[in-house]
């Protein structure tokens, strides 16, 4: 289905009703037809980003940026295009792109109108000569980049039959300074390290943001006058509130998938348990008890689970329990110590911290603890978190000494990792859902 979308800065995505970009020639594959099945095998199709009419390359090459992070899809070098697409509305020479081994040519336009634009893409694949994708958009002119990401999102939907993943965003903790005067600072950033804002000054602590389900939220754990508190903030307005004041050190708010409540870990002395605190009536219910350390708390994408770290058989393990509270069943055998326990949004995989043999992993397993793989290993790598479409996470790695932590990217199936870039030191991300 083709849509037109307007994108405004207070609502940033909203349909309008305009004429649909297609234009079939020749005989097209099935609607349902997936290029490539992602997987822990498979072969990645080669596209052809064109440069897009009146774009200066603003759109096209956030697209082409986007594909190079994408595993599944490899974009094909502009140095050995066979011709120059100056009418993106017309078919490209189908014979001439598979002389170099093009899968599919992404031609485009973009029309800049004051501070509007109007854009749109046509995908074509090489194999039938025909349309396969096509879609335009309206938008403010500051929203040019998340442009490119919905056009990569439209054609990695297309290509895969997954959701995309790159018109999002994710928090983290911004981090500056010397070891011993590490300045902290809530910020937010595009999934590919771009448009950062700072949400904090950095003179209060901060740890442990956690995106809500609707992107407008961020719940973050700050350390006024050395006492915690969780802290919602509306990172379209501003503003922020304080949801609870505690006695005691508390650690990483999650958001329930609904957004009514977050679920977080109380110490008490040497021990510490699961709360959740219900954000509409500021009431919280204790879901443990006992002298262990339960923590990093994780719902499942339907909200009837929680799977959290705990000591209580001796090591850090993971354990999942009914988001009600009750009998905990452990989930994880393997060698070592297991942390950050998070559930994907698909609900099919929990990702996790182990650590055994002096190495750090982030890797994946089913929530009834089979299926275990790592992903990545190194020294003190932290925190995963998923993508949307459930395919990637994203960790933090400090390798120590003067050095700072960075973030990094990976598939689940450990087919690519890539550095975010980040201004500075950077740690704890946590990635938001799709923005559309």
């Amino acid at each position: 289905m083709n849509r037109s979308f307007f994108v405004t800065r207070r609502s940033l995505l909203a349909y309008a009703a305009a004429a649909p970009v297609v234009m079939t020639l020749g005989r097209a594959r099935a609607a349902g037809d997936v290029y490539v099945r992602a997987g822990a095998n498979f072969t990645p199709v080669s596209i052809a980003v064109t440069p897009f009419a009146g774009d200066d390359a603003k759109v096209s090459a956030v697209t082409t940026n986007d594909f190079a992070h994408s595993i599944f899809l490899t974009s094909i070098n502009p140095t050995s295009f066979p011709e120059a697409v100056t009418n993106p509305d017309v078919r490209p020479n189908i014979d001439a792109w598979k002389t170099v081994n093009a899968q599919f040519v992404l031609t485009g336009r973009v029309a800049p109108s004051g501070d509007k634009l109007a854009a749109q893409f046509r995908l074509w694949d090489v194999a039938t000569g025909a349309q396969v994708a096509g879609q335009q958009y309206t938008t403010d002119a500051a929203n040019v980049r998340r442009v490119g990401h919905l056009i990569a999102d439209a054609v990695f939907t297309r290509v895969t039959g997954e959701k995309g993943f790159f018109d999002s965003r994710v928090v983290f903790v911004d981090e500056t300074g010397s070891k011993e005067k590490r300045r902290k600072r809530l910020a937010v950033m595009d999934m590919d390290g771009a448009n950062v804002k700072y949400l904090t000054a950095g003179d209060t602590l901060v740890v442990t943001p956690r995106f809500s389900p609707s992107a407008q939220m961020v719940a973050y754990m700050s350390f006024k006058d050395n006492e915690p508190r969780v802290t919602l903030l509306d990172l379209e307005t501003g503003q922020r509130q304080v949801v609870g004041d505690f006695h005691g050190e508390t650690f990483a708010p999650h958001f329930s998938p609904d957004g009514q409540r977050v679920i977080l870990s109380l110490s008490d002395g040497a021990a510490s348990n699961l709360y959740t605190m219900d954000l509409k009536s500021r009431t919280t219910t204790r879901l443990t008890e006992g002298s262990s350390i339960d923590t990093s708390p994780s719902y499942s994408p339907d909200g009837q689970q929680i799977a959290f770290e705990s000591d209580r058989g001796g090591t850090q393990q993971i354990y999942v329990m009914s988001a009600g509270g009750g009998d905990a069943r452990r989930i994880s055998f393997g060698d070592g110590r297991y942390s950050t326990p998070a559930w994907s949004p698909r609900g099919d995989l929990i990702a996790f911290t182990r650590q055994a043999a002096g190495q750090f992993g982030i890797g994946v397993m089913k929530p009834d603890g089979s299926g275990e793989r790592v992903i990545t290993e190194g020294y003190l790598n932290e925190g995963p978190t998923f993508a949307p479409n459930g395919l990637f996470v994203m960790f933090f790695r400090d390798p120590g000494g003067e050095s700072g932590p960075k973030i990094y990217m990976a598939d689940i199936f450990g087919h690519g990792e890539f550095p975010v870039p980040t201004p500075g030191y950077a740690s704890d991300p946590s990635w938001g859902p799709l923005m559309s």
